[in-house]
């Protein structure tokens, strides 16, 4: 029996018509690091209050048609003005737990971190608004863990948090006598500063150091220096000045930092695909789970769909198949498509009818993506291919026509407009009569927005994944052909000749016609070009990040 926790039941009878507020720790950036009571709250939110840079992360798990009002921004010519910044958070929440609604206020890390959420929590309490708090991933825990450093030892060393923005003399005389791990939350144009306030107090110039940026995102960047070098290392690497120098940054102070250790620990930026933008050409459905393996090795996927998928101009056939499963006129039903399984699953529910309907009749899956959109649908497929998914491997397991054993010789064979010979004749050769009925038509996607247009065709896009001839035509077609510093991960032969036909040079061909062997080999695509960047000495930078004037040609 799984345990309960005490936040996750019903709403107490004690709140009724009266509102509830939910601070909640958003953690630093990933959206994988929200907890289970957070997504939870989330779903049940009338009113989301979010700071701005974690409102992506929080709104997914949002229920449609939530109340999004955005907190207000001062500018900076103000703040130097020295106009006084305006938090709204407060008045916002308020006002809608006044109302009944049940908020969340979410917050950059941890709430318990975060000052401007304490003071909300106590004008709730001075109010009598009923408030819980879902704690969150602090920063200053969660992206040193992200960038290698571990912050403690098997001796337990002490570990100090400072935040360099209201840190005095005295606490920086505190530190600095500390020989233990002292964790700074500062921006990056202040690093150099801090760390010089640290050696002030006593620390050594050369005590390792290390900055990181956009921690637990795949915007992640980790700079390893020591105090006294960490300003020099900044310059060399014209890392400032920069319109980023305002960004907050977590910088770790100790031997804990050290670049050996930290070196072997970096499992997050060591990633093989750490930081590369994919591009996946793909309808939303047939993307989800090639973009979530992208994610896994460190990718950013976008998604552009190169096919639309419309109903039959003649529907009729379709209509008359579907009521033939029903009345027993089928032994099989073949699908050879996840849109294939969507197109008969939209006809039952048109009809009134669930997966029950597929009762005696035994059904055939082209491959694993397919059958899971069965298995979601309820049903399970008697066949799929135990080798080459596609018809040719459906055709290698697919049994002769037995008048004994088969009461009906009849398959239905719900396809898209293109036509599937292979598959007819080879049923029709072991035996099987079938009914091949024109399910959806497949037509070229609408362009994708100017500014996905552009990064195609300028270089914008670290890889892209070809997964049949017809993406290539058209994602070409519809977007133009991709920059020639992108690297050109294609699915198989047939898609690989298509792709040098429109005069791209072809990286990556997957050993198998699998999406998911595609992303495998573009990983170890990767892999390969990292390991070669550091045997040479030289900086892991990513295929979009070229020289000016080092373009690669293309074969024609």
């Amino acid at each position: 029996m799984n345990p309960t926790s005490p936040t996750t039941s019903p709403v107490s009878p004690v709140f009724a018509g009266h509102g509830h507020v939910t601070f909640l720790g958003a953690g630093p950036g990933d959206p994988g690091l929200l907890t289970l009571r957070a997504v939870e709250a989330l779903a049940g939110a009338d009113v989301l209050i979010a700071e701005p840079e974690v409102l992506e992360v929080v709104r997914g798990h949002a229920r449609t048609g939530v109340s999004t009002p955005e907190l207000t921004v001062v500018d900076e010519a103000s703040t130097t003005a020295g106009v006084p910044v305006l938090r709204d958070a407060a008045n916002l929440v308020m006002e809608a737990a006044r109302g009944g609604r049940r908020v969340v206020r979410a917050v950059t890390g941890d709430p318990g971190l975060d000052g401007n959420a304490g003071a909300e929590m106590l004008a709730c309490a001075a109010e009598g608004i009923p408030f819980e708090v879902v704690p969150g991933v602090a920063n200053v825990v969660g992206v040193p863990a992200y960038a290698g450093v571990p912050l403690r030892d098997e001796q337990g060393t002490d570990v100090r948090f400072v935040d360099a923005r209201t840190a005095d003399d005295r606490c920086w005389a505190e530190v600095g006598a500390s020989d233990g791990t002292v964790v700074v939350s500062t921006s990056l144009d202040a690093v150099a500063a801090a760390a010089g306030e640290l050696v002030a107090a006593g620390r050594k110039p050369d005590t390792p150091l290390t900055v990181t940026i956009a921690g637990t995102t795949t915007r992640q960047r980790t700079w390893t220096a020591t105090l006294g070098t960490i300003a020099q290392v900044f310059k060399q690497g014209k890392v400032l000045p920069s319109p980023e120098g305002h960004r907050p940054v977590i910088a770790v102070v100790g031997e804990r930092s050290a670049p050996a250790q930290r070196d072997q620990l970096s499992w997050f930026e060591s990633k093989p695909l750490f930081g590369w933008r994919v591009l996946v050409p793909r309808t939303k459905e047939q993307a989800a789970s090639l973009s979530d393996q992208l994610r896994s090795y460190g990718a950013v996927p976008h998604e552009v769909p190169t096919i639309a998928v419309e109903p039959p101009r003649t529907p009729q056939q379709m209509e008359r198949a579907v009521k033939g499963l029903v009345t027993g006129r089928y032994e099989w039903i073949a699908f050879t498509s996840v849109n294939a399984v969507k197109a008969v699953r939209e006809k039952f529910e048109e009809y009134g009818l669930d997966a029950r309907a597929f009762a005696g009749i035994k059904v055939a899956a082209v491959g694993e993506q397919t059958a899971a959109a069965l298995v979601d649908f309820g049903v399970k497929p008697d066949l799929v291919p135990s080798g080459e998914q596609s018809a040719a491997g459906l055709l290698e397991d697919w049994p002769p026509y037995d008048p004994v054993f088969d009461p009906i010789d009849r398959v239905f064979l719900p396809r898209a407009d293109i036509a599937t010979e292979t598959l007819v004749a080879g049923l029709i050769e072991l035996g099987w009569e079938v009914d091949d009925v024109t399910a959806y038509r497949t037509v070229r996607a609408s362009p994708p927005p100017a500014d996905t247009r552009e990064a195609i065709k300028g270089g914008g896009f670290d890889a892209v994944l070809f997964t049949s001839s017809s993406t290539v035509r058209n994602l070409v077609g519809i977007a133009g052909k991709p920059h020639n510093v992108t690297v050109i991960a294609c699915i198989g032969p047939a898609t690989a000749k298509t792709a040098e036909e429109h005069g791209l040079r072809v990286d990556v061909l997957s050993p198998e016609p699998s999406v998911h062997k595609l992303a495998e080999a573009l990983a170890e695509f990767g892999i390969r070009r990292r390991e070669a960047a550091l045997e040479a000495g030289d900086p892991v930078t990513r295929p979009s990040e070229r020289r000016p004037g080092a373009r690669r040609r293309r074969t024609t």
